[in-house]
């Protein structure tokens, strides 16, 4: 069973649900690898969490920058061997 988790994009009211497919820590910061259905076909999001230690709730936002996306989808890449990621 996959989890799902709610994420409120910064200026939006409505929040959107992804499905977390893998989860790693990277030099002390957590990224998610996400996508918005459980098909086999759907789009994956790198989310990278921005919260200070002893903050209530996680601050993802999305990975944007063409060279941390790539390293870390190398990353995610390797640790799920078996499925091919096109970000």
């Amino acid at each position: 069973m996959t989890k799902k988790i709610e994420f409120c994009p910064d200026g939006e009211t409505e929040a959107v649900g992804f499905f977390v497919v893998e989860e790693t820590r990277i030099a002390g910061v957590s990224y998610l690898l996400v996508t918005e259905s459980e098909e086999d076909e759907a789009e994956a999001y790198l989310l990278k969490d921005l919260s200070e230690d002893g903050e209530a709730e996680a601050r993802y936002v999305f990975v944007e920058d063409d060279e941390e996306l790539e390293a870390v989808s190398k990353i995610f890449a390797e640790l799920l061997d078996d499925v091919d990621l096109e970000l």
